[in-house]
């Protein structure tokens, strides 16, 4: 008896189709925490044990570094330390409206000179126009 085997080959290697996208995002970012978040945790890290204390910091993905920080900041201002928002503090309404009135202002005085020069010429084109007419009533007579 024969056994006739068919052979079939197998490919080992991935088609560029298959490769799965790895996505990966282009920039990182950092994690910021919310200072009810903080106090939270500041709170539980305090009542827990040394191993729970560990287990916290593992389950929340954070380091010692950071409670520290966070004390620091609880003990120099409370939430307001805490939950201070970054970057550049928003505008004063008043000096917001004084800006807003400058611009204002100088739209207006823009306006302004662009009239009076108008009127200016109008002027001139008025006097102009006059000039022309007289002299030429002068120069118009009888021409028998």
């Amino acid at each position: 008896m024969s056994v006739t085997a068919s052979v079939v080959p197998v490919s080992h290697a991935v088609g560029v189709e298959q490769v799965p996208d790895p996505q990966v995002a282009e920039r990182a970012s950092r994690r910021s925490y919310t200072a009810r978040y903080k106090v939270a945790i500041l709170a539980e890290y305090e009542a827990l044990d040394r191993n729970g204390k560990g287990a916290l910091l593992r389950r929340e993905g954070l380091y010692t570094s950071l409670i520290s920080e966070w004390r620091k900041q609880r003990d120099k201002g409370a939430l307001e330390a805490l939950g201070k928002a970054k970057g550049r503090p928003p505008a004063d309404p008043v000096e917001r409206e004084n800006a807003r009135l400058r611009e204002k202002v100088a739209k207006l005085e823009s306006e302004l000179d662009t009239s009076r020069r108008v009127i200016e010429v109008q002027g001139k084109l008025s006097a102009l126009l006059e000039q022309l007419a007289t002299g030429s009533a002068t120069h118009e007579g009888p021409t028998r």
